[in-house]
């Protein structure tokens, strides 16, 4: 879920803003004046990186990552809706970066580089005990582990790139991977340049992945190209494996792609846009056409210190249900929407 897949943001959290004039959403997917509601932004004295994978627990609070940049040490913070405070759940989070909560309660987190775990890892909320799932393919250990989704099963799938740190990769490809409750790990696809955000459809039978690809083509030296900008669709059989060949939903071309993504009970797709010309929460329904769209920063093409910049997103539970919650350059923020969000893990 993210952009540890990062474009990395340089400006310091005091500069760190969202603009206050920003267009209006536009089809008919968010709630009538609704506004981008700011929650939280980043007190701790760590450097560089974002805010990343919202994820909401069992009692509707929403759990997130800090991920800053070398050394610093990253936190997995929480928000809670009904008191409006944000609080430290654990101050090392081993640069955690995509969250999402399993159908027991527990908090199951992706761990990338940059000194990070490197692994899918499993936390109590009770105890804070951590837990580690699974670090290694095929005795490799694993490049960077950024987004993930857990199926009806208790199956995680997450994705496997690189974005950020200097440790040597053992695994030559990136690939999706995923890790089954009796602890065996699967590659499901590789078919992807560089895999980022993941999302499975409510009925379970598609899984969306996030190709953000932000280096030239192969043999080329010229930064100003880029690979892939996509989102994909790959069908699923019953077994939870691929099953057919992958469909382009969406092509962002020469522009930044997206990062995570959630969906609401209509599997429609909400996708965290870091197009420099229109960065913002965008709206497809399951045929991949766009029927809204929220800004959440302004347009800056070329821009070397951008902001407002979204990573990722979720949706709430109860009376937030129909809020969706986003991750925004060191921040957390909500907007509210007409459609409510599909089943948690956790939810029956």
């Amino acid at each position: 879920m993210r952009f540890a897949a990062v474009l990395v943001v340089s400006l310091s959290a005091g500069m760190m803003c969202v603009a206050d004039d920003l267009p209006p959403p536009s089809g008919d997917v968010f709630a009538p004046g609704t506004k981008l509601e700011k929650l939280f932004t980043r007190t701790a004295p760590i450097r560089g990186g974002l805010t990343e994978g919202p994820a909401c627990a069992p009692d509707g609070s929403i759990y997130f990552s800090d991920i800053p940049m070398g050394a610093d040490k990253g936190q997995i913070l929480r928000f809670d809706p009904k008191t409006g405070q944000t609080t430290v759940f654990v101050d090392d989070s081993r640069k955690s970066n995509g969250l999402f909560f399993d159908a027991n309660g527990y908090l199951i987190a992706c761990e990338g580089a940059d000194g990070g775990g490197k692994a899918v890892v499993r936390w109590s909320i009770k105890t804070r005990e951590r837990r580690v799932l699974a670090d290694r393919f095929m005795g490799k250990k694993f490049n960077a582990p950024n987004d993930l989704t857990i199926d009806r099963q208790g199956r995680i799938y997450f994705t496997d790139p690189q974005y950020v740190g200097g440790e040597p990769r053992e695994i030559e490809h990136f690939a999706v991977y995923r890790v089954d409750p009796d602890g065996q790990v699967h590659e499901i696809t590789r078919e992807v340049e560089k895999p980022n955000g993941i999302g499975l459809s409510p009925d379970q039978r598609t899984l969306y992945v996030v190709d953000h690809n932000e280096e030239p083509p192969p043999g080329s030296n010229d930064r100003t190209k880029k690979g892939a900008m996509k989102l994909y669709a790959f069908p699923l059989n019953e077994a939870g494996f691929v099953s057919g060949g992958r469909k382009v939903l969406y092509d962002l071309g020469k522009e930044n792609g997206f990062d995570g993504m959630a969906l609401d009970e209509h599997g429609n797709l909400y996708l965290a846009q870091r197009s420099l010309s229109r960065p913002g929460i965008l709206v497809l329904n399951p045929a991949g056409k766009e029927i809204g769209f929220f800004p959440t920063g302004p347009s800056q093409p070329g821009a070397t210190q951008p902001v407002g910049l979204p990573s990722n997103c979720c949706f709430g539970a109860g009376e937030e249900k129909s809020t969706l919650y986003v991750t925004v350059d060191v921040g957390l923020y909500r907007i509210r929407t007409k459609h409510r969000g599909a089943l948690h893990a956790w939810e029956k």
